[in-house]
């Protein structure tokens, strides 16, 4: 079992173009997945780091983490994703586990509306507890499940646009949007960081600070419309930087 995952972590390295060891990594992103329980955060999750699906597979008891290693504009980034369960009597104890978190994974089920009209409820949380710049993912899962949708992708995407967020529609089943989903928060998540470090280093530079804190800051938004096909689409992102 041990060769088999070692084996799978060397094929994603080559893949993402990073072949390196634990010393060489440039970067540590801690993201954290929430979202009601049994809508799929355990299985997007193991999708993307170990690119397993379980049909068998348990509500998960507390919090557990998984990391996958990833290139970004040549540097190696390692994520450290936590799988923060769904169930209200741990929210107490997940509360603490939003501290230091750089992005959020926050899921739904398509299938189900009431985890949809849980999601403000999550996005209020986190922001109470998670640091202000925090990038935040909005994640529509089972889309492989078309008959059974009970959530507009319409209504998702205003949702998102109006908080701020980004959004993708996955299948943890098929493997549809996950990678593309984590790596896009992972990217974004980069890139704040990499201008919260502009801005230490640029020290007093007025012109810089005017610029971040008076304009919108344009990000991607992935929108998934109909089947397979990912649309990409430019939309302006309030900053939720604290810098």
């Amino acid at each position: 079992m041990n060769q088999e995952m070692s084996g799978f972590e060397d094929q994603m390295k080559r893949v993402n173009g990073v072949h390196h060891n634990e010393d060489k990594i440039d970067y540590v992103f801690k993201v954290v997945v929430i979202g009601d329980s049994a809508v799929g955060k355990t299985q997007v999750l193991s999708r993307f780091a170990k690119n397993e699906f379980c049909f068998d597979s348990k509500s998960t008891i507390g919090v557990e983490f998984q990391t996958r290693t990833v290139s970004i504009q040549s540097k190696v980034v390692k994520a450290q994703i936590w799988d923060t369960a769904g169930q209200e009597r741990y929210r107490a104890v997940t509360s603490a586990y939003y501290r230091g978190a750089l992005g959020a994974m926050l899921v739904y089920d398509i299938t189900k509306r009431q985890t949809f009209d849980h999601v403000a409820r999550w996005v209020e949380e986190l922001r109470a507890h998670a640091d202000s710049s925090i990038v935040i993912m909005l994640i529509g899962n089972k889309a492989d499940l078309v008959d059974s949708r009970a959530v507009p992708t319409e209504d998702a995407v205003e949702f998102a646009e109006r908080q701020g967020l980004f959004f993708s529609e996955t299948s943890a089943l098929s493997g549809h949007n996950v990678e593309s989903a984590f790596l896009k928060l992972l990217e974004e998540i980069f890139d704040m960081v990499s201008r919260k470090t502009l801005l230490v280093a640029s020290g007093a530079n007025g012109n810089y600070i005017k610029e971040t804190s008076n304009g919108l800051l344009k990000g991607l938004k992935i929108d998934v419309i109909s089947g397979p096909d990912l649309e990409v689409s430019e939309m302006k992102k309030l900053s939720s930087c604290s810098c």
